[in-house]
């Protein structure tokens, strides 16, 4: 098979959002601000945006983690974010993170401000 770019070991797992809002494929994948992962592909699946992220093996994932599309500065690079769930069950690879939040779009955002929607 291709040489593996990420390293060996690893697992693929997958989330859905509603706007991938600047992920491209190795954007880095983040708990706590470590860095845990990258993104491998984004694929357009049932209107949602189809993240998949490669993740460090040893890296356990509850099954009720939430993934945010977050953003380093103001206008730095967009990263996924991982934060830990409760459960005891563990994400397997080829899983799916339920929970997720898509990236906060700074213009829309602006623009409610500047005309008072908020």
């Amino acid at each position: 098979g291709r040489l593996e770019v990420l390293g060996s070991g690893g697992y693929t797992i997958y989330a859905g959002f509603e706007k991938a809002g600047g992920i491209k494929p190795g954007s880095v994948v983040e708990i706590a601000g470590v860095e845990v992962g990258r993104v491998k592909s984004i694929k357009l699946d049932n209107y949602q945006a189809l993240l998949e992220l490669v993740i460090n093996e040893g890296i356990k994932i509850q099954s009720d983690a939430i993934a945010s599309v977050k953003t380093k500065g103001l206008i730095g690079e967009k990263y996924v974010q991982i934060t830990p769930g409760g459960s005891e069950k563990i994400l397997a690879g080829g899983g799916k993170i339920r929970e997720t939040e898509s990236a906060i779009d700074i213009e829309e955002l602006i623009s409610k401000y500047v005309f008072g929607k908020v």
